[in-house]
């Protein structure tokens, strides 16, 4: 084996030993992704779930405010 093919061959070897560490980043930044956007499209969900909530406790809220008072038995 010739110096050349050594050096080829080391060279082949790096390159691909930095593919798959940089193939294996891109799959670990692809599930952090998934994993962000889930949590994200969750927060919104139950955002919207607690506004919802909030609004039909203060519609809630001003109907018995509007309500007539009662009056006590004596």
């Amino acid at each position: 084996m010739t110096a050349q093919s050594k050096t080829v061959e080391q060279a082949v070897s790096l390159f691909s030993k930095t593919q798959t560490q940089s193939m294996s980043l891109n799959r670990i930044n692809s599930e952090r992704d998934a994993v962000s956007q889930a949590r994200e499209a969750k927060t919104a969900r139950l955002r919207e779930l607690r506004l919802e909530k909030e609004a039909d406790e203060m519609a809630a809220a001003a109907a018995r405010a509007t309500l007539p008072k009662r009056a006590g038995k004596r």
